[in-house]
């Protein structure tokens, strides 16, 4: 009862800020240019903020020495997901400007608005360590080669022109995973930060502004699907694949690895193993649709497919924990 507690408050804050950004466009408040100043505003400012804090406060080197042998489980699902997302994107013919989402549903999850809260209500304060594990890993396979896919995924690039697109080597470094890696260059030179007293005032603006990523994502989508109407809202067939890696495919992975691990004769704890098969099974990432604003691509495709991970994520939440019982 209590994950379907969880799930349920944390889903219906999530769509009571998307249904915000939906009534306020409906009734004329945003002009044309609102949504793409604030895809830019996250990509460029708010989330390299929200990053660099957010390592420096949940991190320190000691924890990130503690949790690698447990990274190895992480970093190999990642890699079996964007292998099998691949090899569907060619087999199923998903055509360019979904592609990026497609893949980035298979691997990537909300892990800081949704698998955080519901993570410290199943299992306390003593899964930390190891949902610190799925957080790294997730955001550092979002933030290079998520982000890339999706850049390389931009159609505007693919339409036969006739003429050669000249790659911008600034993709390969989006401002969120440059915030990252300052972020682990405090952590690995030491450099004091969040504590530091004096620097409070620094602190907090990060704070301030690194909180703006959630809300104003979310009423992002609200302005998408207010612009493209309910009738975008549907499960076509990339839309149920791409839920199918995220809900089931994604978790099966992870929960492999770990079983191969078991029998190969390394510890596992029971809650090390449950936490990071519930951090797999997390909805998509809220901010998947800024991303294909950012790469010219199907915002109203990412826009549905993370709205339905959202919603469905509270039918999928109890199942999961009743499957993994057994760890």
């Amino acid at each position: 009862m209590t994950a379907l507690y969880t799930s349920v408050q944390s889903i219906l804050t999530i769509v009571l800020i998307i249904a915000l950004g939906y009534i306020l466009q409906k009734k004329g408040w945003f002009d044309e240019a609102f949504g793409g100043t604030i895809s830019t505003l996250l990509m460029k400012v708010a989330l390299p903020a929200s990053i660099f804090i957010s390592v420096l406060e949940r991190l320190t080197l000691h924890k990130l020495i503690s949790i690698s042998s447990g990274l190895v489980y992480g970093f190999g699902a990642v890699i079996l997901g964007y292998i099998v997302a691949f090899i569907l994107v060619k087999l199923l013919k998903v055509r360019p400007g979904r592609r990026g989402t497609f893949i980035n549903m298979f691997v990537n999850a909300n892990t800081i608005f949704i698998g955080l809260p519901l993570n410290l209500a199943l299992f306390g304060d003593k899964a930390t360590p190891y949902f610190l594990t799925y957080y790294v890993v997730n955001t550092v396979s979002t933030w290079t080669l998520g982000a890339f896919i999706m850049s390389w995924d931009d159609p505007t690039k693919i339409a036969g022109t006739g003429e050669k697109t000249s790659f911008n080597w600034k993709k390969l470094l989006p401002a969120p995973l440059v915030g990252f890696i300052v972020a682990l260059v405090f952590l690995l030179l030491n450099i004091p930060f969040v504590n530091v007293g004096w620097l409070g005032f620094a602190k907090n603006t990060l704070d301030y502004v690194g909180s703006l990523v959630t809300p104003l994502s979310l009423i992002y989508i609200g302005i998408i699907l207010a612009k493209a109407g309910f009738g975008a809202i549907k499960f076509d067939r990339d839309s149920i694949v791409a839920l199918i890696g995220r809900f089931i495919v994604a978790p099966l992975l992870i929960t492999a690895l770990i079983l191969m691990g078991i029998h190969a004769g390394f510890n596992v704890p029971s809650l090390e193993a449950k936490t990071l098969i519930i951090q797999a099974s997390a909805p998509g990432l809220a901010v998947l649709p800024i991303l294909a604003n950012q790469a010219h691509a199907d915002e109203e495709y990412a826009t549905n497919v993370v709205t339905l991970s959202t919603v469905l994520f509270a039918i999928v939440v109890p199942i999961v924990m009743m499957l993994i019982q057994g760890f």
